[in-house]
């Protein structure tokens, strides 16, 4: 009876293990994977000398065959060959290595003119040994950092010189660099916008302030400086060069759009012992980039009850709006009476009985500044429509007493 036993379990048994393997309990090994091959974006600043832009090409992780994938670069903003070097072929990555360079030549560029970023594409076609994350990358050709921005200088223009005045400072802005002797470039927000809100970060960097074909340029960009999503620069003359009565012509072409508040303004020099707004604060020239045709004056001043005062008058420019020329703002400042005017034509005038009692703090030494600031308590904030980069030029500041 054993034996038979046996026997049948013999028979049986081949058949089983059969039968496991073809129910899959029993799973044949899978096939390696390929490799993936990925590459990024690269950027390379174009300078006044020829420079070289690097595409890094790697792979998820190594392999024991060599890696190929053809490529050809195509034009896009940047065209071959006056931005970059054109061509084609094929990149390789030796087995056991994960990563391989693609180097295109980048042309100089001697004007080193500042424009909107360019950029070309890599293409990648047949894969060999390995997959394709993407097919394509961009090469951009970093520009925006130029320091050569020509514009138009077509407006309205005022002389170096008037009949009983004597010109006492200017800055034609026709060097290469900033007059530092001057000049102070600030740096930061200050405490909540210096009172407003804004949402720039100012800086000392030549991608926010530089001279350029005889002017001044302030430009504002959107750009994370943490925790702030755009930049700017704010120039003030505070303990170098400072005022008291005279005219004052600034010639310049404003930036408009939503959130973008230009200013060109004046603080009493003893704001560090007396504070704002005792100080007095004149405004030669403010605009709301939502109504790119007006122009403000205005005075600030302490009240006698200790609160923030002012009072203004607005220009508006017919059939225009004051980015497209450039225009000249004056302040006529003399004992107890302030005119402004946009191209020589009258629009407010203030005068110490505006103060009601309050000390007049506007017969004493005042500073420059010229800011371009983004977002605030007046303007608000940009909005999707809002482009950028936003520039003021100035094409000179003058006084004369």
């Amino acid at each position: 009876m054993y034996k038979y036993f046996v026997y049948l379990l013999l028979l049986i048994l081949p058949a089983t293990i059969v039968s496991c393997k073809k129910s899959g309990t029993i799973p044949d090994p899978a096939p390696p994977q390929a490799p993936v091959l990925s590459v990024a974006d690269a950027h390379e600043a174009r300078t006044e000398a020829p420079a070289t832009l690097r595409f890094n090409i790697t792979l998820n992780k190594t392999s024991a065959n060599n890696i190929t994938v053809a490529y050809s670069l195509v034009d896009g903003t940047a065209t071959a060959p006056q931005d970059y070097t054109a061509g084609s072929g094929i990149i390789s990555i030796p087995a056991n290595q994960a990563q391989a360079v693609l180097e295109v030549p980048i042309k100089a560029d001697p004007t080193n003119l500042r424009q909107n970023n360019i950029f070309f594409t890599l293409q990648l076609s047949n894969p060999q040994n390995c997959s394709l994350a993407s097919t394509s990358a961009r090469g951009f050709i970093v520009t925006e950092n130029g320091t050569n921005l020509p514009t138009s200088n077509s407006g309205y223009t005022t002389p170096s010189s008037y009949p009983g005045y004597t010109a006492v400072w200017a800055d034609e802005f026709s060097g290469s660099s900033i007059d530092l002797a001057a000049w102070n470039q600030e740096i930061g927000n200050g405490t909540n916008g210096w009172g407003n809100n804004e949402l720039q970060y100012y800086t000392n960097s030549t991608k926010n302030c530089f001279v350029s074909n005889g002017n001044l340029i302030i430009e504002a960009r959107k750009e994370s400086i943490a925790p702030f999503n755009y930049s700017s620069a704010r120039m003030t003359t505070q303990h170098k060069k400072n005022f008291r009565f005279g005219r004052i012509d600034i010639r310049a072409k404003l930036p408009v759009g939503k959130g973008i508040w230009p200013a060109l303004w004046m603080l009493g020099e003893n704001i560090s012992s007396v504070g704002w707004p005792a100080c007095g604060e004149i405004d030669i020239m403010e605009l709301v980039g939502t109504n790119p045709s007006r122009v403000h004056g205005t005075m600030h001043w302490k009240a006698l009850n200790g609160a923030n005062v002012n009072k203004g008058g607005s220009y508006d420019l017919a059939g225009a709006d004051f980015s497209q020329q450039f225009h000249v703002y004056s302040i006529v400042w003399t004992q107890n009476m302030i005119k402004w005017y946009v191209d020589d034509v009258l629009f407010f005038t203030g005068t110490s009985a505006d103060l009601a009692g309050a000390n007049y703090p506007f017969n004493a030494n005042h500073f420059l500044i010229f800011n371009v600031a983004v977002g605030g308590n007046w303007p608000g904030p940009p909005d999707a429509g809002t482009a950028f980069p936003q520039r003021m030029f100035v094409d000179y500041v003058r006084v004369f007493q």
